[in-house]
């Protein structure tokens, strides 16, 4: 479990924007997890996470708010669509994009002492 990690470190270290939820940047980081497919991360995705995908949809921002994630990154410089930010706004959800590709992403997060939700 991550010590002490918040989303405003997650922003500084990754160099990402914030597109939306800037009021909940405080959010703590329990620990991470990455997937694409949606089904996974309904699946495996819990309270606390990060969670990095390329995805870009309004859908994701739901799932995010169904499994309680702390904040989504959107990596590889992928840009979130106008639909998804304001959802994001609307659940106060951290949206933050970076150009950083998802592989260095969880690297960095991985130094930051971020690891990944085991299943039970």
């Amino acid at each position: 479990m991550s010590h002490g990690v918040r989303v405003r470190d997650i922003v500084d270290a990754l160099e990402c924007e914030v597109a939306a939820g800037i009021g909940h940047l405080d959010n703590e980081v329990s620990f991470g997890y990455s997937s694409d497919l949606l089904s996974d991360v309904m699946a495996g995705a819990g309270p606390g996470d990060v969670w990095v995908t390329v995805q870009v949809h309004q859908n994701i921002v739901a799932v995010g708010s169904l499994t309680g994630v702390s904040a989504i990154v959107v990596a590889g410089g992928a840009k979130p669509a106008p639909e998804t930010v304001l959802k994001a706004d609307e659940e106060g959800i951290p949206l933050l994009t970076t150009t950083k590709p998802s592989f260095e992403v969880i690297g960095l997060l991985y130094l930051m002492g971020i690891r990944g939700r085991v299943r039970e």
